[in-house]
């Protein structure tokens, strides 16, 4: 497997340097430019899809099918975005024309969303592709004008080399300008990276602990800028009684399903699943609990795997209900259940609510609403929360409690699917992220943007997108009305 060569502190200041370069001529091109840009990245990702998947299997153990969805999804995010900046409402354009006779007067006020400058992006472990070197945050970016400098991820150096070099290649080819985009490895390169005065913004997937790291150093530059950070998540899921008792067996084969997908190491993993005592879920779980088909993707992730269950057995209360095999280099899948009470109490309360990224949930059995709102009350923020119910439930004091803890609320269904679509929310409060934004979908672009108001302007010096005849045609608000693109 290759090493990361660590990209020293001058060369990073070169590349960044070189984004600040960039970012003016990036700002200056058209949407249809920018939009040209992203295809020609996505048209050559697939078109050395042969060529990344065997060096993505070699490094990560993920199979062939998960690593071509994978790629296709990655691909499908950049044409995504090309097509979110020709629609054109990503500018948030608005017109207030003046009013002189107001009181006081009314100037001519016109708004819309600029590009912030270049973007430090930390690439993700688990999804060697979708969230890495050419993944949603480097598209959603370059999308809107920021250029876009990679920190590579250790666990995937290769694939991140070749991935690089592919982007490199495709935005020279279609005109963009020098140091739109680039990589550099190695954990002092990445910290020199969010430290650079260059940098206007960073996005980061992965761990708490490393994330709240660069969150610190973002804001404790002389000039803090914000850190968009996609960090741990519990992701709890309610089953009521009612739902338990209509339908727990195949609620019990979906949960196994989802929390075993891909030995458990996704970030809308259900990790806390709030079931009934003696439930028919729990009951059944075990039957479709099986050996991890893949060891963990990296070695630290195995190791906080292992620990995180070791805090969690300490726990008094803690039972196992369900144990596969371990599957040859792979963990062992596993599930635990305590009780509501014990779940609530404050000595044990943060170490049973802390994310275990890997093959294992935990149950939290309740035996009232009351000890069940009492136990959601405790929770943290998560990207997702979910809920099974009856028709008959009144969930009206459960949902407000899910809906202040996540970021996507589900009925039914499981949360390990992200859709990349125009309504899709990839976020949550602490620690799920560090922001109020989306890493998926196509308000993704809002985290690297920021206002400006142009008043009493020349038509002359307008950006196009606010200029009075809309030649771009794109919706706006015009005097406090959405306009059409033909306003």
């Amino acid at each position: 497997m290759a090493v990361e060569q660590e990209t020293s502190v001058d060369e990073v200041d070169r590349i960044a340097r070189a984004a600040a370069s960039a970012f003016h001529r990036a700002v200056a091109a058209s949407d249809i430019t920018r939009s040209s840009w992203l295809r020609a990245v996505a048209d050559a990702i697939d078109a050395r899809a042969d060529d990344l998947v065997p060096v993505a299997e070699a490094e990560t153990a993920l199979d062939q099918i998960r690593l071509r969805g994978e790629v296709a999804r990655t691909t499908g995010q950049l044409r995504l975005f090309a097509n979110v900046i020709l629609e054109g409402s990503y500018l948030e354009a608005i017109i207030d024309h003046a009013v002189p006779d107001a009181a006081p007067p009314r100037p001519d006020m016109r708004r819309f969303l600029r590009p912030i400058g270049p973007v430090a992006v930390f690439a993700a472990s688990n999804f060697p592709f979708a969230f890495s070197v050419a993944g949603g945050d480097t598209a959603s970016a370059l999308a809107v004008g920021c250029p876009v400098i990679v920190k590579a991820h250790s666990g995937h150096v290769q694939l991140s080399r070749l991935t690089a070099s592919i982007v490199r290649d495709a935005l020279e080819g279609a005109g963009a300008p020098e140091g739109l985009f680039a990589m550099v490895e190695g954990r002092g390169a990445g910290i020199a990276l969010i430290e650079h005065p260059s940098i206007a913004a960073g996005a980061f997937t992965g761990s708490v602990h490393g994330g709240r790291a660069l969150h610190d150093r973002a804001a404790a530059r002389p000039a803090p800028v914000p850190f968009f950070g996609e960090l741990g998540s519990a992701n709890p899921v309610v089953v009521t009684a009612a739902a338990d008792s209509a339908r727990g067996v195949a609620l019990a084969r979906g949960l196994a399903g989802s929390f075993q997908l891909g030995a458990g190491q996704f970030c809308t993993k259900p990790g806390l699943v709030f079931v009934p005592y003696h439930s028919a879920l729990e009951a059944t779980l075990p039957d479709h609990v099986g050996p991890p088909t893949r060891r963990l993707l990296t070695d630290a992730i195995d190791a906080g795997f292992r620990s995180g269950l070791a805090h969690l057995r300490a726990v008094p209360g803690v039972e196992l209900v369900a144990e596969g095999s371990s599957g040859g280099s792979g963990p062992q899948t596993v599930v635990h259940a305590v009780g509501a009470a014990t779940f609530s109490e404050p000595a044990f309360n943060s170490r049973l609510r802390e994310e275990i990224f890997g093959p294992a949930t935990l149950l939290v059995r309740y035996s009232s609403d009351v000890e069940l709102r009492d136990s959601l009350a405790t929770l943290d923020g998560s990207l997702t929360a979910t809920l099974h119910h009856e028709s008959t439930d009144d969930i009206s004091a459960v949902l407000p409690l899910l809906e202040d803890r996540a970021g996507r609320v589900l009925f039914e269904g499981w949360p390990t699917g992200v859709s990349v679509t125009w309504s899709q929310h990839h976020g949550g409060p602490w620690p799920a992220t560090t922001s109020q934004h989306t890493s998926v979908g196509a308000t993704a672009v809002r985290r690297f943007q920021r206002p400006i108001v142009y008043q009493d302007a020349p038509e002359s010096v307008l950006p196009a997108a606010l200029k009075e005849m809309n030649p771009l045609r794109i919706p706006r608000r015009v005097d406090g009305k959405i306009g059409t693109p033909n306003d």
